[in-house]
């Protein structure tokens, strides 16, 4: 089964926490166990799995990513947006989770970012599950 999530970014850069919405297709489905791959179909952004409790945690990420990758560095790609397609394929664009008794398997900190690097934009996540039977 495959299902969109529809992710509007304010930022140019950003980490939205979309757990709740993929928990919710899971649960809208009815899905009890089995594997959740969430995929981002853009080059320029990714998706990535870590706390949600304290939002420093994503705005250091950012900060050193930025740091890591900057905006302008002599690239020589047209569009001008070389450092978002070089952060996406750094940050990675799907993961996977285990589906156990109807809820995602993540540890009690975790939660899955969509990672903004070209924004603002109206994006599309792909939430693909395969049911155990």
């Amino acid at each position: 089964m495959t299902k969109m999530i529809q992710v509007k970014t304010n930022k140019h850069t950003e980490m939205i926490d979309i757990t709740s919405k993929v928990q919710n297709i899971i649960e809208s489905e009815g899905v009890e166990d089995g594997i959740c791959t969430v995929f981002i179909p853009h080059t320029t952004a990714g998706v990535t799995i870590n706390e949600n409790a304290d939002p420093d945690v994503t705005r250091d990420m950012l900060m050193e990513m930025n740091k890591i990758v900057p905006l302008e560095d002599g690239y020589r790609h047209m569009e001008g947006n070389s450092a978002a397609h070089i952060k996406s394929s750094m940050m990675g664009f799907s993961e996977t989770i285990i589906i156990k008794e109807g809820r995602l398997l993540l540890g009690t900190w975790q939660g899955i970012y969509f990672c903004e690097f070209d924004g603002p934009r109206n994006r599309k996540t792909m939430i693909n599950i395969i049911i155990e039977k």
